[in-house]
């Protein structure tokens, strides 16, 4: 038997339950009637049964049919209904509806900006206004459209008119999925009910009703409450709140009524507005919603505490920023609103200390808690002592302390004095007021302050303040350990070959490697350093967030343990006039010598596959250039240069062979190093390869090109030389096995004339190359001044007179000072069209105006290919036409300038022109590899020399370093 849907049946389906009770019944007659006969009956009994199989699918596809059809009509009576109130959109004064969902319209928009409201969307401001959440809403059961008299209510909310229609409060709508006695399909043309109406009140009358009794009861309350004194007995506020009499300016009256409450008359305090648009005191207006029900004091509107809001910021500002003259005898001071309460509560406290007054049993005047020994506050708290104890051990596990320290938390929180209260729950957290002892470090190095100055600064603040606000000099140097080499455990496998094991090895003595029987050279100096596999660990300890990040960024799995390969940019110069500080030690020359390293590129081999998961963004920065070792020796002292950096090119040997294990994000990794050596001058390129000095015949360190061969073909050169071969030329230089000659011995070997011993990368240093084209053209243009292509034999007098106009003529115009030596800053900015557009004013010929500028021109089109980071990227044109531009440069010298370079060229200007593009595309740049960073170090060890070391000469380098 069908079971019957709770909806009333259609005739059709009625018919059709009758139909099959009928064959029902009459396939059970057939069946009882099979039962007493003896004849075959199955072939009966199965067509019986697929007859009412047959008949129960028809019956359940029009069941469907209906439901489908029903579902449809229910979804279309809710496109007719409000979401909020339920109303029917088919009457009249409701054909304007908008959307739940979505951007709010123009009108609103502009309202809610006028407003600084941030909301922009109906779903935050139905939740808002009428608290309703429609975000989960579904459309099988919600109405997915509101109508205008909800959007009125919206915008009473916000707008500066109140609005005539009005909500009920607590009538919500709830809605429920399609069933039987579904509301929604039995009156989809009067709308639904809410859960708090009568059956069957339509809206209209309800509206009318409600705004009836407001009216009524607005009589009733005008007739009670004729004028504002009974709403100020109500508040009571006089002594809370600051009268408008307190005002130090004489405002004008009407701004001083918009600045003050409506029902006290005072200064706003806390202000709120409603609705209507009346700003109150929030005590205030609270007080009289209580008391006199739920409407606005001011003009009788309905007015709810959950309709009070904060004005807008601009307003409050104001309101802050009035200076009022303190109410408190004896204190004339003037003062701004918002600092009134914290002004206040120093007199509170002034006169708590001045009113205490005991209760005195008799004999000596009894003494203030606070003015008592110690002996005597335990005896007069040992009571309340007694009672906390026992309170801590009932209820919070015996903490003594942490009662104590609520109990005054609570106290000071009572009075008003929040500042107290938040250090002393800072104290309790464990975080402290102070700074930590790090942030204190890096405040003592960056403002390059000496430990006793610091210390100076950390006793001023302590006791002017009576708080810890900066740390003693022995917590910096514990945090101090932790971001310097020797802190971090790592392992190398194999291990370093003479190099000890133990990675607690913090700054060291240069000359500890040193036997001391030496005594043929004796070496003057002080050196300290660190350990290199120590520095290097430290340096990638700091670049731990880094690393994580980077192999993030490339989706690569967080426990991957490597092998990382990392490459380091070595840096070595020398720094001339190091003043010297006067202390005790030997006499030290005044010079030194900085090694350092810059961690480059760290990549991972992953799936045979080698990806880059971090590079330096700035690698001249001083930030990241990691010293390694300060020396106060010269450069050019070979022998003293050797013995103190041969230990460190040692362990540096000693790394390339293994492999560092390294924690890094808890998990063991596995790192590989690519040293290069890239960072040196040409002087101290030529210093440790074993090279002549720069004036030699052999005049490049990447090519065995003699100066004539240099000068007479400017371009096509190749780099041929390299750290091995230059130790083998040293071999045959030693031991002369073709028993040459001197010259034919120092042809064989292009110029080497002693043991290499640092390896270096054959690579020009783009800082030095600016330094030393600059120079040159500062000799043309002087030359160019003296017209020497006409006049080459000119007397050195002559030379001199042309250097003192050029100088003149650059501090006139471009404000460029001379100088005894070439630096950076002077080379880029004589390097400009400016600069020769002024020096062609001392110039007469045209012609020569023509060839001087094309130079230039030429050259700082060359210069950002070398100067560069990435010149693929950042000058990719340029790149393209730097062969033609440096056969262009080489041309112009060759025939214009043909005095000057007819036989012989500079050094620079050979590599320049005959070695950039070659080594560009065997490196990527020459910029990133220069050695800009270390220059920019060696001005932070003359700070800090200066200003930052002890007096002793043995630490300041420990210092500095």
């Amino acid at each position: 038997k069908v079971r019957p849907f709770q909806k009333e049946p259609s005739d059709k389906s009625q018919c059709i339950n009758k139909d099959q009770e009928q064959e029902v019944a009459s396939t059970d007659k057939n069946i009882t009637l099979h039962k007493d006969e003896e004849v075959p009956r199955g072939e009966k009994l199965i067509l019986t049964q697929k007859d009412f199989m047959g008949n129960t699918q028809a019956l359940e596809k029009d069941v469907n049919d209906m439901k489908i059809q029903d579902n449809t009509a229910h979804q279309n009576n809710l496109k007719q209904l409000c979401r909020i109130c339920g109303v029917s959109f088919k009457t009249d004064c409701y054909k304007r509806t908008h959307p739940v969902h979505g951007p709010v319209d123009d009108e609103t928009l502009w309202l809610l900006r006028k407003k600084e409201k941030k909301a922009t969307s109906w779903p935050d401001l139905i939740a808002k206004v009428f608290k309703i959440d429609v975000r989960g809403d579904v459309d099988t059961i919600h109405p997915t459209r509101f109508c205008h008299n909800c959007w009125s209510i919206i915008h009473r909310k916000f707008s500066n008119t109140p609005c005539e229609v009005y909500f009920p409060r607590n009538s919500t709508m709830e809605w429920q999925p399609h069933s039987a006695n579904c509301e929604v399909c039995h009156t989809p043309s009067r709308g639904v009910k809410r859960k708090s109406q009568p059956p069957n009140v339509q809206h209209g009358k309800r509206v009318k009703i409600i705004a009836e009794r407001a009216r009524v009861n607005r009589g009733i309350k005008n007739q009670v409450i004729k004028n504002k004194n009974v709403m100020k007995e109500i508040t009571n506020c006089k002594n809370r709140h600051l009268s408008t009499k307190l005002l130090a300016v004489d405002y004008p009256a009407d701004f001083i009524k918009s600045i003050s409450c409506q029902i006290c008359e005072h200064i706003l305090a806390d202000p709120v507005e409603t609705t209507c648009r009346h700003l109150f005191c929030r005590t205030c207006i609270l007080s009289c919603i209580k008391v006199m029900g739920c409407y606005c004091p001011s003009c009788w509107y309905p007015c709810f505490p959950t309709d009070l809001v904060t004005p807008v910021k601009s307003f409050l500002n104001i309101l802050d920023s009035l200076s009022i003259r303190c109410p408190v005898p004896e204190c004339d001071e003037e003062i701004l609103h918002g600092k009134y309460g914290q002004h206040f509560s120093n007199h509170k406290e002034m006169k708590d200390k001045e009113l205490y007054n005991p209760i005195n049993k008799g004999g000596r005047p009894r003494q203030h808690l606070l003015s008592l020994t110690r002996r005597a506050q335990k005896h007069r708290l040992r009571e309340l002592k007694r009672q906390v104890k026992a309170f801590a051990e009932k209820e919070e596990g015996g903490d003594i302390k942490a009662v104590c320290m609520t109990l005054f938390l609570l106290a000071l929180r009572a009075k008003n004095e929040h500042k107290q209260a938040d250090e002393l729950e800072a104290i309790m957290q464990g975080r402290g007021s102070g700074l930590h002892p790090a942030v204190c470090l890096a405040i003592r190095i960056n403002t390059f302050l000496s430990c006793s100055q610091y210390h100076k600064m950390y006793r001023t603040v302590k006791a002017v303040t009576g708080r810890q606000i900066f740390q003693p000099l022995h917590a910096l140097r514990t945090a101090e350990k932790a971001l310097l080499p020797g802190y971090h455990p790592f392992e190398w496998k194999p291990p370093l070959k003479n190099v000890s094991t133990n990675t607690e090895v913090g700054i060291i003595d240069g000359l500890s490697g040193l036997p001391l029987s030496i005594d043929d050279y004796p070496i003057d100096t002080i050196a300290k350093r660190f350990r290199y596999d120590t520095a290097l660990v430290s340096a990638l300890k700091d670049m731990e967030e880094e690393i994580l990040e980077g192999m993030k960024a490339k989706n690569l799995d967080d426990y991957l343990n490597g092998p990382f390969t990392v490459v380091v940019k070595e840096c070595c110069d020398g720094m001339g006039d190091v003043s010297e500080k006067h202390g005790s030690g030997p006499a030290v020359p005044e010079k030194a010598v900085r090694f350092s390293f810059t961690v480059m590129n760290i990549a991972i081999d992953h799936e045979n596959e080698r990806i880059r998961i971090f590079e330096e963004v700035k690698p001249n920065s001083e930030l990241c250039c990691k010293p390694l070792c300060l020396m106060l020796a010269d450069e050019s002292d070979h022998e003293t240069l050797t013995a103190i950096l041969s230990p460190l090119i040692a362990e540096r040997e000693a790394m390339k062979n293994s492999e560092l294990l390294l924690e890094i994000g808890g998990i063991l990794r596995t790192f590989k190093f690519i040293f290069r050596g890239t960072g040196y001058d040409e002087k101290l390129v030529r210093e440790v390869e074993g090279l002549e000095a720069s004036g030699s015949t052999y005049i490049c360190t990447l090519c065995d090109a003699t100066r004539l061969e240099a000068s007479q073909n400017l371009v096509f050169h190749s780099i041929t030389r390299s750290h091995t071969e230059n130790l083998e030329r040293y071999e045959i230089w030693r031991s002369n096995p073709y028993h040459e000659s001197v010259d034919e011995l120092r042809d064989r070997v292009k110029g080497v004339s002693a043991k290499p011993f640092i390896e270096t990368v054959p690579s020009i240093d783009a800082l030095h190359c600016d330094i030393g084209n600059a120079t040159e053209f500062y000799r043309i243009f002087q030359m160019e001044i003296g017209e020497v292509y006409k006049n080459p034999d000119a007397t050195k007098e002559e030379r001199k007179r042309w250097q003192l106009t050029l100088d003149k003529h650059l501090r006139k115009k471009m404000k460029l000072k001379p100088m005894m030596r070439m630096s950076g800053n002077f080379a880029r900015k004589l390097m400009s069209k400016e600069t020769v557009e002024a020096v062609c004013e001392l110039i007469k010929c045209e012609e020569r105006h023509e060839a001087l500028k094309e130079l230039m021109d030429l050259y700082l089109k060359m210069k950002p290919v070398w100067r560069s980071s990435c010149p693929a990227k950042e000058c990719p044109e340029l790149l393209c036409q730097y062969s033609y531009n440096s056969q262009r440069f080489a041309e112009l010298l060759s025939t214009k300038f043909k005095y000057r370079y007819e036989g012989k060229i500079t050094n620079y200007f050979h590599k320049t022109l005959a070695h950039v593009p070659e080594i560009i595309e065997r490196d990527g740049s020459i910029g990133a590899w220069a050695s800009e960073g270390n220059e920019s170090g060696n001005k932070l060890f003359r700070r800090f020399r200066k200003m930052n070391a002890r007096q002793s000469k043995f630490y300041e380098m420990e210092d500095v370093l």
